[in-house]
């Protein structure tokens, strides 16, 4: 398989895995806590991410499997730690709001948010949702690139 074709199936199986595991294996726990600045706020980013990278791993094992496509070890954990590293940074929630202060989209990011004192997650359906999801993207963009290299 060329260089490029191996690429796009890494990245096939990055974002369908992406999508699968942030929003379906992802515990509502996680999804609540993991954005807190405590302890328990890092366990459950923590553990997010652990189930979030199981399911990318399970779907590039999947991929080898039905393909007979060979990744090296080393790039492989490579890109998924580059990928994982991203994945809790921007998921700590606070990280990513003062990047997105810092770069001119507050605004952005904060529209839709619920008012403040309420239960809802202001990260899904809003404009800090569409900057987690598309930094996420990006990232296994630059994962697939490491993996395929």
């Amino acid at each position: 398989m060329t260089a490029a074709a191996t690429f796009a199936a890494v990245f096939a199986a990055l974002f369908a895995a992406h999508s699968v595991g942030d929003h379906w294996v992802q515990t509502h726990g996680q999804a609540c806590t993991k954005g807190a600045p405590t302890a328990a706020g890092r366990l459950a980013c923590l553990g997010h991410l652990i189930t979030l990278t199981a399911t990318k791993a399970a779907a590039l094992a999947a991929l080898a499997l039905v393909t007979g496509l060979t990744l090296h070890p080393i790039a492989l954990l490579a890109g998924l730690a580059v990928d994982a590293l991203s994945h809790y940074w921007a998921d700590r929630r606070v990280t990513l709001a003062r990047l997105a202060e810092r770069i001119g989209k507050g605004d952005f990011y904060r529209l839709g948010a619920p008012r403040p004192g309420t239960t809802d997650a202001p990260h899904l359906g809003t404009g800090a949702y569409a900057l987690d999801q598309s930094w996420h993207i990006g990232f296994l963009f630059i994962a697939a690139l490491i993996i395929a290299a």
